[in-house]
């Protein structure tokens, strides 16, 4: 017999104890999960900084390179880069737990539109990561080296290079997310696409504030975040559009939560 209450109805049904129970044990198992990436990644820590520095490491003058200013950076620096990197990889792993926690609340087409979502998302941040590496970092590393004035010689520090590097990476990751936000505010109500177009010229505005807040104070870098942001922000008003129309063609109207 299939069970007619909602998911709001099924959730409260089920003790807070119990929500609390099963929310601790997702969330002991993405720390597990986490250190045992960052176990994996420990031992080549040193060979991702390798990596991780190449884009700046290119660009500088003969005869320099990185230093460590501080005693303990030679170990620090690498270890927390193999402790983020680990975090990094155990995101579709973390989203997933975080899926199968609210998944229960659930109605069907929720769920059919939730899963692609996340798969998006996921993807998304790390084409964000990737476009920071492969095209912002030569282009802005390229720019600080050869602007330097004569008889400074360009000599960065490795922690200080990996904070610059790693909130680069997270700003982009999380501005390639705009469809995947777009397209949620679109389907809980918030906002309806005709206003999304309306609001397109402040977006716009904002793109390049948020561009010249989060990346460095060069002309470059911040077009290279604001002008994706934009573009991302149409590609997820198109997407709601779609989606919208084809949710509303669907709409089953004895559409009934999963027993």
């Amino acid at each position: 017999m299939t069970d007619k209450r909602t998911p709001s109805q099924l959730a409260e049904d089920m003790p807070l104890v119990a929500h609390l129970t099963e929310l601790r044990s997702r969330l002991l198992r993405i720390v597990g999960i986490w250190l045992l990436i960052f176990a994996g990644l420990f031992y080549f820590a040193n060979d991702l900084y390798t990596f991780i520095s190449e884009p700046l490491r290119v660009f500088l003058p003969e005869g320099t390179s990185m230093i460590a200013t501080d005693v303990a950076s030679p170990f620090l620096t690498p270890f927390k880069l193999a402790l983020v990197s680990a975090l990094f990889l155990a995101m579709p792993f973390i989203l997933h737990q975080f899926w199968s926690f609210i998944a229960p609340g659930l109605y069907k087409h929720e769920k059919r539109l939730a899963v692609p979502l996340l798969a998006s998302s996921i993807v998304l941040f790390y084409s964000g990561m990737a476009f920071a590496y492969f095209v912002v970092f030569p282009l802005v590393f390229g720019f600080f080296t050869s602007t330097a004035p004569a008889g400074v010689a360009v000599m960065t520090d490795i922690n200080k290079y990996l904070d610059f590097v790693l909130t680069l990476f997270m700003a982009f990751g999380l501005s390639f997310e705009i469809p995947i936000a777009t397209i949620l505010l679109v389907l809980a109500g918030v906002v309806d696409v005709a206003k999304l177009r309306e609001i397109r010229p402040y977006v716009v505005v904002g793109c390049f504030i948020i561009g010249m807040v989060l990346t460095p104070p060069d002309v470059i870098s911040q077009a290279l975040l604001a002008i994706p942001m934009w573009l991302l922000y149409e590609l997820g008003i198109l997407f709601s559009m779609l989606i919208k129309k084809r949710t509303q063609a669907e709409h089953p109207p004895e559409d009934q939560p999963e027993a």
